[in-house]
Order: structure tokens, then sequence, then C-alpha cells
């Protein structure tokens, strides 16, 4: 918060091997109110080096640049500045890297050409801890799962870590985009019985957040494709 009570702009660093990219996505934020393009760097290892220096909110994160990639830089700064959240941003929607950028913490997806809307809600929800990630790459997951390019499902209908059945079904609507009120309403529940219910499946799966539940729903197939 600022002195007279307004929210701080969203601090916000963009990282693209591409100069025309890196400029037009830094011209772009610089005129979304409430949001403050504070760096652009060129690869991953710039990337690690402008987060410490300027302390972002978000992190914009090519997932294909020479030196260091952003899966690489992505997983780095999940060690290192956990708190900053980043928000995917590549030509591909393919389900292989979709997966490893939110195993290595990116807790937003987004396909370069979405637009600024697109952009500055995923920039705003990641900032607040929730995930971001484009339908269509939801649909990309979930043809992975009818292709069966993910890991198959247990045995015996026995669920994974542990999980119990309603945890399963909270898991299943968290990968489906709902929110914890949302959750509440679909399964006639409290809202407190839900956070209950997402802190023990988070704590049994080992996920940071949203987004690494949706990529260990999808991975472990307890997802339906009807849900895309």
């Amino acid at each position: 918060m600022t002195d007279g009570g307004e929210r701080a702009p969203l601090r916000v660093i963009v990282a693209d091997d591409q100069r025309v990219v890196r400029e037009g996505l830094t011209l772009m934020l610089g005129l979304i109110d409430g949001i403050e393009p504070v760096g652009a760097a060129a690869d991953g290892e710039e990337a690690l080096a402008m987060v410490a220096a300027e302390r972002p909110d978000v992190v914009l994160m090519d997932l294909r640049m020479p030196r260091l990639d952003g899966i690489e830089a992505t997983r780095r700064l999940a060690e290192t500045h956990p708190h900053v959240g980043v928000v995917a941003l590549t030509t591909y929607a393919d389900d292989e890297t979709v997966v490893h950028a939110l195993q290595a913490g990116a807790r937003g997806y987004l396909t370069k050409d979405a637009g600024a809307e697109q952009i500055q809600s995923a920039v705003e929800r990641v900032a607040a801890g929730e995930a971001a990630i484009d339908p269509a790459v939801q649909r990309q997951l979930l043809t992975a799962v009818t292709r069966g390019d993910t890991p198959p499902a247990p045995d015996d209908d026995e669920l994974p870590d542990g999980l119990t059945p309603r945890e399963a079904e909270v898991l299943e609507l968290i990968a489906a985009g709902l929110s914890n009120g949302e959750i509440a309403d679909r399964l006639v529940v409290s809202a407190a019985t839900v956070k209950s219910h997402v802190n023990h499946l988070f704590a049994k799966i080992g996920a940071r957040d949203r987004a690494q539940a949706v990529a260990y729903a999808y991975q472990h197939e307890l997802v339906s494709p009807r849900e895309g």
C-alpha cells in the first residue's frame, strides 16, 4: 500500500530471448493500470539476477531461452524466491512443456497470443497466490490424458499418496478452475471445510500452490476428459 492507502502497482519482470517480444510485452504492461514493468531479461540467467535486484511480484517467463531456459530458471526461483510468482509465456502449448513448467513452480501458463486482458488477469491472480492457466493449455493437458501420455492411474482404483475420495474430488474441481467458494457451493459444504481439504491434499501431494496441484491431477489421471 502507498501512504495514501492506494495499492502499490504489481512489479513485473519480462524474460524472453526475442527482443521484439520483450519490448512489446514491456510496453503493453506499462499501459496497464496497477502493473509496473521493472525489467526485461534476455535469458534465464539475466532473469534470476534481475529478480534478486528488483524483487518483483511476478515474472513473465519464456520457457525456451539460451544459456538457462525458463523451466530451470523457474525451478531456481521457486527455491530462492518462492514468493515471486511465475507466469510461463510461450509459443508452445504442448502438454510436456506445460507439465514441466508447472512442476518447476510456475503458477500460470499463457501462450504468446494472449491479449492484454489475459496477461493482466494472469499477473493479478498469480500475484495473489492463485493459478492462472490458459483454457487452451488445459485442453492440451486433457488431450495428453486421453492419449495415455501421462503415467497410468493406480490399479484397483487406489488413490495416490493417501488421498481420500473427497480430497480427490476437491482436486478435480481445482483442476477445473474452481475457487474454494465455488467448490464449497458445488459440494454443498462450508468454505472452511474446503480450505481444510485443500490444505490436507496439498500436504499429501507436496504441492506448493494450485498450479502444481493441477499438474499433479493431470499426471495421475485424476481429471476426467469431460471437464475440457
